[in-house]
């Protein structure tokens, strides 16, 4: 399970967020608002969706300075109404406001992402698969992204190029085909370092692979329901099998019932919508 509080690049990002934002200064509320003035606030699901970096939330503001008291109403991976609120705070305005946009940004992206997850994840319930996220991310945000898909519902795919081989389509062409580019691999699967996938665009590469063997999954690319049917009796069950490509809500299911064990896609990610919540900001009471 990823976790975010502790993790260097997440603080980092925020950071960077921050200073893209704020740079020289707020002007606005450091014209208009008196440093001495404190405020609370509370922020709003106004449309239902799975809430997700509620913790990123908080970070934006004990980056910005001390003396922000965060509540937390809700946690990540919780289903939301429509006019729930998920959290209040208190603290001084200056920070509040300086905080408002970047903590929004992540926390609507977060939540965005674990809705479209949550939403693939039921798509499929009641068969074997499930669904895998893709490298298919925001730069820099990956760790955000791929924790936002998991607590949706997804399952994490490799987070990098460093923690699972994966013999895609290029890697075939450049290697000279599926039987070099496995005969290549051949050292590291009997060393067991890395889990091995390899994908294949055809019966004729499903076969292909399964008769040489050295990997752990094979991935069905861009496959009909017809042969991924095909593709999974041939494999019968001697790897794990996953089906890929240009697969949305509207064809998960058919792909699931065809009897693959994941599902990757990438619109978790690039296609997500993020979810509408606001912050609104009053005066604390003294």
């Amino acid at each position: 399970m990823l976790t975010l509080l502790h993790d260097a690049s997440v603080t980092r990002l925020i950071q960077i967020a921050l200073n893209e934002d704020i740079a020289t200064g707020d002007v606005t509320t450091e014209t208009i608002i008196p440093d001495d003035t404190s405020a609370r606030a509370s922020f709003l699901c106004k449309q239902d969706g799975v809430l997700c970096g509620i913790s990123i939330g908080e970070l934006v503001f004990r980056t910005l300075g001390e003396g922000v008291s965060w509540h937390p109403l809700h946690s990540d991976g919780e289903s939301i109404t429509k006019g729930t609120v998920v959290a209040r705070l208190e603290g001084p305005a200056h920070i509040l406001l300086a905080g408002e946009r970047t903590a929004l940004n992540f926390m609507q992206r977060m939540s965005g992402v674990a809705t479209m997850a949550r939403r693939f994840a039921e798509a499929v319930e009641g068969t074997q698969a499930r669904i895998l996220d893709t490298r298919k991310t925001i730069p820099a945000w990956r760790r955000l992204d791929k924790y936002a898909a998991q607590t949706g519902g997804a399952v994490n795919h490799r987070m990098g190029l460093y923690d699972m081989m994966m013999i895609k389509d290029n890697h075939i062409a450049a290697a000279g085909g599926i039987t070099r580019a496995l005969d290549a691999a051949r050292e590291i699967f009997e060393q067991g370092a890395v889990r091995i996938e390899i994908e294949t665009a055809s019966i004729a590469n499903v076969r292909e692979a399964c008769d040489h063997g050295g990997f752990h999954r094979i991935m069905f690319d861009n496959f009909t329901l017809d042969m991924l049917r095909e593709g999974v009796q041939i494999v019968a069950r001697r790897f794990e099998t996953e089906a890929s490509g240009g697969i949305t809500l509207d064809t998960v299911r058919g792909v699931a019932e065809t009897g693959v064990d994941f599902i990757s896609t990438g619109a978790i990610t690039h296609s997500a919508t993020a979810l509408d919540i606001s912050m609104d900001i009053a005066l604390a009471r003294h």
